[in-house]
C-alpha cells in the first residue's frame, strides 16, 4: 500500500492531463485505435512503476505471441500491484476479466472501457458464462486477455490458491496460445 501511495504523491502534477486524456479515450473508445489507447495506459503505468520506486525485472517477454493472434495470459495474483506490473511491461494490448466490484472505481472504470475488459459477477453463474463467451469471441477476433485463475489475491506469501476451472475455458474453446 505504501508503494501505491508513493506513486500517487509523486505523480500529482501529471494526473490531471493523463486523467483527461484517459477519460476522452474511455468515452470514445471506438474512435481511437486500440494500440493508441493501450500506449497511453502503458505510459501512465510505467510512470507509476518508476515513481513508486519499483524495480521490475521481466523475463520471458519473448514468449508473448505476436499482436493480432489473440492469446490468453494467466497469472497468479499476489498483490494489488500485479496488474500494474503486467500491463506496464506488456506491449500488446491486454483486456482483463476482473471482479464486478472494481467496475465503478475511478481510473479502473476508464481502463476497463479502453481495454474492453469484462467485469464478472462471481456469484452469478449465468453472467459469468456470458463473460466467458464474450472473451472467447474477442480472442477469436485477435484480442488478448489476462485472467487471474485464482479469482482473488493470495494474502499469504507465495502460496497459490485453488484455480477456478471456468477461467481456462476461454483458452480451451479458442485453442489460442
Amino acid at each position: 500500500m505504501n508503494r501505491i501511495l508513493t506513486m500517487v504523491i509523486n505523480n500529482l502534477l501529471r494526473v490531471p492531463s493523463a486523467w483527461i486524456k484517459l477519460c476522452r479515450y474511455a468515452d470514445h473508445a471506438d474512435q481511437y485505435p486500440e494500440q493508441e489507447r493501450w500506449n497511453h495506459i502503458s505510459h501512465i503505468l510505467q510512470l507509476a512503476v518508476k515513481t513508486g520506486n519499483v524495480d521490475l525485472q521481466v523475463t520471458g517477454i519473448e514468449n508473448i505471441p505476436v499482436p493480432g493472434t489473440g492469446f490468453m495470459m494467466y497469472a497468479n495474483h499476489q498483490g494489488m500491484f500485479d496488474v500494474l506490473a503486467i500491463a506496464a511491461t506488456c506491449d500488446p494490448p491486454l483486456g482483463t476479466v476482473l471482479k464486478k466490484e472494481l467496475k465503478d472505481v475511478p481510473f479502473l472504470k476508464q481502463i476497463i472501457a479502453c481495454t474492453k475488459s469484462f467485469p464478472m459477477d462471481r456469484e452469478d453463474v449465468r453472467q459469468s458464462l456470458t463473460v466467458i463467451q464474450s472473451v472467447i469471441k474477442e480472442i477469436n477476433a485477435g484480442r488478448n486477455y489476462l485472467i487471474f485463475p485464482e479469482g482473488t489475491r493470495s494474502k499469504s506469501t507465495n502460496d497459490l490458491l485453488e484455480f477456478h476451472n471456468g477461467s481456462f475455458r476461454c483458452a480451451l474453446k479458442t485453442k489460442c496460445t
